[in-house]
């Protein structure tokens, strides 16, 4: 299977935790005005299917609001706010594409803001600072914004234990990484099976 564009994003041992998308919300109001057109046009259209030349013009003239429809598809399918356990990536664009990184790394705060019919309907804005200058990324109406801080904010408080073995800090000791592998499992952030993992490679270092 042929990978995509996001997979091709992705470096050694880096992987995608969640995927959003702006909400649907979004995406019906900047299509509502078309299907509209295209719903009278084609009533229209038919109404006129005794006067052919006038029938064939709007069936053309159909195809406009169709297209346009198409691309606004396009442009909300391929507008991705992606985290993975190394940085949170946007990417925009059909075509050609724009793709913004901020490594979870640099990242220091992380504000939500909900409407009330956000938090009824599930979207709302991310604002992402960082310890860069320029260090704020604004995610604008995206679905589940709660799910997409929180999985911000895990794979940051995770970041630098998943590839224990090769990125061991070595002024801290085996049983204090053990030890808050194990804060993190109780906290729900690591799985017992993922804690028994990187548990045993750690007990393999001494």
């Amino acid at each position: 299977m042929a990978k995509t564009y996001v997979q091709d994003l992705m470096g050694e041992n880096e992987r995608i935790l969640l995927v959003a998308r702006q909400h649907w919300f979004l995406l019906f109001s900047n299509i509502l005005l078309e299907i509209v057109l295209i719903v009278l046009l084609i009533v229209g259209t038919a109404a006129l299917m005794p006067i052919l030349p006038i029938a064939v013009v709007g069936y053309i003239l159909v195809l406009v609001p169709i297209i346009g429809m198409i691309r606004d598809i396009l442009i909300w399918s391929n507008r991705q706010y992606i985290v993975t356990n190394r940085r949170v990536i946007q990417v925009t664009g059909v075509l050609s594409k724009e793709v913004l990184d901020t490594s979870l790394e640099r990242l220091t705060d992380v504000k939500l803001s909900q409407s009330l019919l956000g938090r009824i309907f599930d979207y709302g804005d991310i604002e992402i600072l960082t310890a860069s200058e320029l260090g704020v990324n604004l995610f604008k109406r995206i679905g589940n914004p709660v799910g997409f801080k929180t999985a911000m904010l895990n794979a940051k408080e995770k970041l630098g234990f998943e590839e224990i073995g090769s990125q061991f800090r070595a002024e801290e000791d085996i049983p204090s990484m053990i030890a808050k592998l194990d804060d993190l499992r109780k906290k729900g952030i690591l799985s017992d099976t993922e804690f028994q993992e990187k548990k045993a490679e750690l007990l393999k270092k001494m």
